[in-house]
């Protein structure tokens, strides 16, 4: 059985047990948050070493061919390029399809958000070394730094180090293969994760406008992810046609949906990229590792929209021109700071725009707070599946991707 298909089943048990069960025993309920903690960190649990190993020799090989820092210009270049894209259309599809607004019922105090910048470049270099490497699996950034380091030593002298490079690459496709048997279960993990989702729906539903809200997030996603990527993808002139692409990783995008969290959709989105799209190691590692730093351009659209639908709850008053720029430049410039944060990336990019602009918007954020469940999910799978479009586009422009067919699909 393929294992989207296994993805799938999980979350639809998932959905009908989260639906029904709680109203036969309440006490699930409690139970709930532990348990989809708890396969939280499942899904992680080999991310850390996975990537390590996988980047380190990604580097070391990169650069002995001459083609790191080519590929690192090309992927912030695109990674730039389709996040200032998706951000737009976003912001011009809420302009022409509003959603009605939503009730201002803000009784929360407002708390001070913040993406901790300064805290993130102090901790990129630890006093010891060797501690980036043991992390809670949530910030991976020092990971991949301290790999990036590594990788550049491998190149120092082949006479010294060609026995380090055979344990990293050995390591690196073990913990491949440890990967690929926790990606394998999954499917049962994933019931869990649904049903946590569809009971924070049922809740969520219950809301005034909320719902208007979903289904525009919703399309919106349906939009970009079944006409705009396939028609970015047919400009590549590649091998594989666009929408085998998207099929080949719906298993890290029901990951990422029913998880809301990017790192646990990592090593099934590195299987995915390698076995069903053909990218080669060394550009999967590099490219999704700075694609999951600093590429959150689904979740930057998410938290826009989201943005905009609070302005018009509160004013009735037209949104200008240069609102709307200031506002994209804001969500923008934040998707780059969002390491921190895989797993409430939407909530927390539209949690500091809404303190950042100002202007009476500090506490807007609070307006969805019963929302946020949703809108971390669908940028987490936005998130995945840019990531791995991106993935294939570069691996198809710098000539690392081997061939596959759909049939042959994990």
């Amino acid at each position: 059985m393929k294992v989207w298909v296994k993805l799938l089943i999980g979350s639809i048990l998932g959905l009908v047990l989260g639906r029904f069960l709680p109203s036969v025993h309440p006490g699930v309920l409690n139970l709930l948050p532990w348990l989809q903690d708890m396969a939280i960190r499942i899904g992680r649990y080999t991310v850390v070493p996975i990537l390590f190993f996988s980047l380190t020799i990604g580097v070391y090989e990169l650069r002995r061919d001459g083609g790191f820092w080519p590929l690192v210009l090309r992927t912030f270049l695109v990674m730039a390029g389709g996040t200032a894209l998706v951000i737009a259309g976003g912001i011009g599809a809420v302009l022409i399809f509003p959603p009605p607004r939503i009730p201002i019922l803000v009784e929360e105090q407002v708390t001070a958000v913040s993406l901790e910048t300064l805290e993130s470049l102090r901790v990129l270099f630890p006093p010891n070394m060797f501690s980036a490497l043991v992390s809670d699996g949530v910030y991976l950034f020092p990971v991949y730094v301290c790999a990036f380091f590594l990788g550049i030593g491998l190149s120092y002298d082949r006479s010294h180090t060609k026995p380090v490079i055979s344990l990293v690459d050995s390591l690196s496709r073990i913990f491949y293969h440890i990967g690929s048997f926790f990606s394998e279960i999954l499917g049962l993990i994933m019931i869990v994760l649904s049903a946590y989702w569809a009971a924070s729906y049922q809740e969520a539903a219950q809301g005034e406008g909320f719902q208007n809200v979903m289904i525009l997030l919703g399309v919106l996603s349906l939009v970009l992810i079944g006409i705009v990527l396939p028609l970015l993808l047919c400009l590549l002139k590649a091998e594989m046609k666009p929408l085998q692409v998207i099929y080949g990783v719906l298993g890290p995008a029901l990951a990422g949906f029913f998880s809301g969290d990017l790192n646990f959709s990592l090593s099934v989105l590195l299987r995915h990229s390698k076995e069903n799209l053909g990218v080669r190691r060394r550009i999967n590692a590099v490219v999704v590792s700075l694609f999951s730093t600093f590429g959150r351009s689904g979740s930057a659209m998410v938290a826009a929209v989201a943005f905009i639908v609070i302005i018009k709850s509160y004013s009735s008053l037209e949104i200008l021109p240069v609102h709307l720029v200031s506002i994209g430049i804001r969500i923008f410039i934040i998707s780059f700071f969002l390491a921190r944060h895989p797993g409430d990336g939407a909530y927390t990019a539209l949690a500091v725009l809404c303190l950042n602009y100002g202007q009476g918007y500090e506490g807007g954020y609070l307006l969805l707070k019963p929302l946020a469940f949703y809108l971390i999910a669908v940028g987490t799978l936005l998130d995945t599946l840019i990531t791995a479009v991106a993935v294939y586009a570069l691996a198809e422009m710098s000539g690392l991707r081997e061939k596959g067919r759909a049939g042959h699909f994990i």
